[in-house]
Parts: structure tokens; sequence; C-alpha cells
């Protein structure tokens, strides 16, 4: 298995500095580095084809909070660059693509304004990966502050036809955690859907991402690389 197109680090963002979350608890948070270009430099320098971005802030607040980061992060990392978190807009993803992102991560468009949502998978087709953030079996919203009526499942057929890249399937309840993955809900997504999916939640070790092999394309991962879970550098904090 080639980790560099499979494991997809994450550069989680609040305040302009990299974090994690505890299960989706913005209370809850972890300091990892105060200079995310850093760290980005970092996973260029290992080899790693694509990073994932979030905004926490801009999930939290329902618009971008953390620009200046990530252009900065796309100044150094040369690989493909996804960003997600605050994404409410056309305008907003607009940018977002002139600033250098070669995908956007959208979840909450998608349920409260499916009009908007289409209309960026319109004018930028392919480029787009819905967030499936699930919490209790439901597709959570706002910053995972809010239950939508949506299983996983409804939502990702929904989109399923349209002109999306793919899909980020979150399991909120174990995000952050190092509790271990469980295949079972990716396993399950998959019956019902066509399209690349991307897998996120608990992954603590490289077995995990060994397991996820050959049923997801790609496997998002934070805290497992900056708590040393996943042997990488040890230049990732400073």
């Amino acid at each position: 298995m080639d980790l560099g197109n499979f494991l997809i680090p994450s550069i989680d963002l609040k305040e302009g500095k990299v974090v994690r979350l505890y299960k989706g608890e913005f209370n809850k948070l972890k300091v990892y580095s105060s200079s995310p270009s850093s760290v980005a430099a970092v996973f260029e320098d290992s080899g790693f084809k694509k990073i994932h971005v979030v905004d926490l802030d801009g999930a939290e607040k329902g618009r971008l909070r953390n620009l200046f980061h990530i252009r900065q992060i796309r100044k150094v990392y040369k690989g493909i660059l996804q960003v997600g978190g605050g994404i409410r807009s056309y305008e907003v993803a607009r940018s977002l693509f002139e600033e250098g992102a070669d995908f956007v991560v959208i979840g909450t468009l998608a349920v409260k304004n499916p009009s908007e949502f289409e209309k960026i998978l319109s004018d930028f087709p392919k480029k787009v990966v819905l967030a499936v953030d699930c919490r209790n079996g439901k597709v959570s919203v706002r910053g995972w502050k809010e239950l939508s009526s949506y299983t996983p499942k409804e939502l990702a057929s929904t989109y399923d036809h349209k002109s999306l890249w793919g899909y980020l399937y979150t399991v909120i309840e174990k995000d952050g955690s190092l509790e271990g993955i469980s295949v079972e809900p990716y396993v399950e997504l998959k019956k019902h859907i066509s399209k690349p999916l991307l897998a996120s939640g608990g992954v603590s070790s490289l077995e995990d991402v060994r397991r996820l092999a050959g049923i997801v394309e790609g496997v998002v991962v934070g805290k497992a690389l900056y708590e040393g879970r996943i042997p990488l550098v040890d230049r990732l904090t400073s």
C-alpha cells in the first residue's frame, strides 16, 4: 500500500493554530502547532500527495476565519489541497478555488441549501467532496452541532448521480479519540454509492489504515500522526 497516496493528513485550524478536537467537541481540543504552514511543509517533505485542511472556526461560525493560514499552506504545499469548514455559499467555494484549493469539502450547505450546493457542483464538477458527518446514525451539520433528518445513506444517495468527486464519511463519536476504526459503516455506505469514499474518525494505528485498504479510496488522519501513533517525523509540533 502506498501510504503517500492512501493516507491524507489533516490540518485542523482554530484561531490560527493546528488543533485536534475530541469527538467533535469544540471545548475539548489539543493544540499541536502555532504554525500551520510549517506542519504543511512537513507533510510536503514526507511525500503525502494530498492534505485535508479544516477551518474549525468557519465550521462553528458559518464563515471562513482562517483564510490567511490556508493561503500560507498553499504556498508551501504543492500537492492536492482539500479544504472544508464554513463553506456555506457559492461565493466562498469559488473564492477557495481562486486561492488554489483543488477540492472543497461541503456538508451543511448540501442539507440546508441544496440549490446553492448544486450550483457549486454544476460550475465546479468533480471538485466537491460531500461531507457525510455521522453522529448517532444521523448526518450532523453546522459544525457538528445540529442533527439533520438524513441518514448517511440517504444523504449520499441524494447526490450520488450529481457531479461530486466523492464523499468524506466521518464517524464523529470516534473522531480524535484514537479508539480505532470500525470498517462496517464504510462497507455499508459503499453499497449505496458509486463515487470514491474517504474515511475519517478514530484511526489509531497503521493497522487501522490497512483494515480500510480495499474498502475506501483514502483515509484522513490527524491525531494518530500528531501523537506519533503512525510514525512520521518529529517536527510536527512547534
